[in-house]
């Protein structure tokens, strides 16, 4: 069984006493050695020089009451035990020049003596585990009896012993990351994995963080959460100050940023504070950080570093303490090679960087998405929506499919959802709706194909719902490749022509226009479907 060892301070008040009297009256720090229950193997009693004779006296009761304690007086020259920084330096060299035996000996930090600057400082090494053990309170006795030495209590600050703290925390947890995702339920791991470690730098960090993913992606709204979340923990006091540096261009830029003096150019009629300055004590998110001139960028490694830049046109320094969230939708590392951006900046505001998926890569997050959105749409308009069984099968059997770009990604759901709620006669979505909407959807997303390109393929057209759902990726993507070669060829025989021009050579019989007939009927089509006008 392992030593107890208490490391405690001399209360000089609640340990004071001279004459037998004192006996009569609970003090603390001797009160340790008086329980019949355990044994103090040894104290260590810290106390200021100018409190010697009382620490010798509680040294001789401690003796005088159990011979089997050792008491160990540790002089600190405090000048002022009320002043933080002093007790917490002198305590923690102590500590850390202490041979603790963790294998033979369990500590004991007391933390009901000394001053209450004393008493936290105890807390904080524990907790640190600058001294390895727990916390001891001591409480006198209902009733002040000589020799009662009252009660003992400790107080472990591995908060996995305490089932219901535990849970406390986890559950305290669990309400931040649902904070940041809005109640949705989302389903995707990856995505659920990333705003679990979200959640944790968000609370515990200031550090920069990089969001990156396409457009729509949901990296405003991020970061806003993010800031809403400190602000709920009294982490910030300042405001979330948001801009798009890609609408930043020429002169402008370094201005709205960084603010300028009066005069610093052709149309400054003032001063002007700028965006940084604005974020102080806040979060300050920079959206598309990419679009930044090489220019600008210098200017906030500086003041993301030092916490202080010139606004242009000035001979003086401003501060200003913010935290930076950056948004990105491209491949700053790509840009950085190419000496679009900044290696040095990079390397600032990549600590934590997040690569938030889009809804094409969600598929399983749809239908959650979906019921928070209509729910939205209810609470702002005052008109509840919902769809019919078969129009939300329909629907969602679009939505998950890859044919399904979801190139806006959460904007093009938010729009998609607020069409079928508003058009929604008697608050009812059904299946001609949804038919109509994944039309403009598909002529929507087939708008991007560029110039001259191959044209996208909709097998949704040419195929049952339920044979498409059958579909495999890989059968799909062979299937839209070849159904593309035969849309743009003149004839059967042309269109097989090109798709097994290597493998013909092969054959003794040649008959592409066979194989390729075959190779359709798999799938129910037939080529006056698939052939040009």
């Amino acid at each position: 069984m392992k030593s107890i060892v208490v490391i405690g301070f001399l209360g000089t008040q609640l340990d004071a006493g001279q004459a037998a009297g004192r006996w009569e009256k609970w003090r603390p720090t001797v009160s340790l050695a008086q329980h019949e229950d355990m044994a103090v193997a040894r104290l260590e009693l810290l106390y200021t020089p100018r409190h010697q004779a009382l620490a010798e006296r509680v040294q001789a009761d401690i003796a005088t009451v159990s011979s089997e304690t050792t008491v160990r007086l540790v002089p600190l020259e405090l000048e002022d035990p009320w002043d933080f920084g002093e007790v917490y330096t002198g305590l923690y060299d102590w500590a850390r020049a202490y041979p603790f035996d963790t294998e033979r000996e369990q500590y004991w930090a007391h933390i009901t003596t000394g001053t209450h600057v004393a008493q936290i400082c105890m807390f904080l090494l524990a907790e640190s585990r600058v001294i390895p053990g727990v916390l001891v309170q001591t409480s006198p006795p209902k009733r002040q009896r000589e020799g009662d030495p009252g009660k003992y209590v400790l107080i472990d600050l591995d908060l996995s012993r305490y089932d219901a703290m535990a849970r406390r925390f986890d559950a305290e947890q669990r309400d931040a990351v649902a904070f940041l995702k809005s109640g949705i339920a989302t389903r995707n791991a990856r995505f659920n994995a990333l705003i679990d470690e979200i959640e944790r730098v968000a609370v515990r960090s200031r550090a920069p963080i990089l969001l990156a993913g396409p457009t729509g992606a949901g990296k405003s709204f991020l970061a806003r959460r993010m800031f809403e979340l400190k602000q709920s923990r009294h982490q910030t006091t300042g405001p979330f100050v948001e801009v798009n540096c890609a609408t930043l261009r020429g002169d402008g830029a370094a201005s709205t940023l960084f603010g300028h003096k009066k005069g610093a150019f052709t149309g400054a009629a003032g001063d002007r504070a700028g965006l940084l300055r604005t974020a102080h004590q806040g979060v300050l998110f920079l959206d598309e950080i990419g679009e930044l001139g090489l220019d600008e960028q210098a200017m906030l490694l500086k003041a993301i570093e030092e916490k202080r830049f010139f606004p242009v046109g000035a001979d003086k320094e401003v501060a200003s303490d913010f935290q930076l969230i950056a948004g990105t939708n491209r491949d700053l590392r790509s840009d950085v090679a190419e000496g679009r951006f900044r290696e040095d900046l990079f390397a600032r505001i990549n600590l934590w960087t997040y690569d938030l998926p889009g809804l094409a890569q969600r598929p399983e997050d749809i239908e959650p998405n979906i019921d928070h959105l209509l729910a939205l749409h209810a609470a702002e308009n005052h008109r509840v929506a919902r769809f019919n069984a078969e129009a939300r099968a329909a629907y969602l059997r679009f939505a998950r499919n890859p044919e399904a770009h979801w190139s806006g990604n959460f904007r093009d759901l938010s729009a998609s959802v607020t069409r079928l709620a508003t058009l929604a006669d008697g608050g009812r979505i059904t299946t001609a709706l949804v038919d109509a909407e994944i039309a403009r959807l598909r002529w929507l997303w087939k708008r991007g194909t560029p110039a001259g390109g191959p044209e996208a393929v909709e097998l949704g057209s040419l195929l049952s719902p339920e044979r498409e759902a059958e579909l495999d990726l890989f059968d799909r993507l062979q299937l839209e490749a070849v159904l593309r070669v035969c849309r743009g060829a003149r004839t059967l025989s042309d269109a097989g022509r090109q798709l097994f021009q290597a493998s013909r050579a092969q054959r003794s019989v040649v008959n592409d226009a066979d194989r390729l007939r075959k190779y359709l009927a798999k799938y129910g089509l037939q080529w006056s479907q698939l052939s040009p006008p």
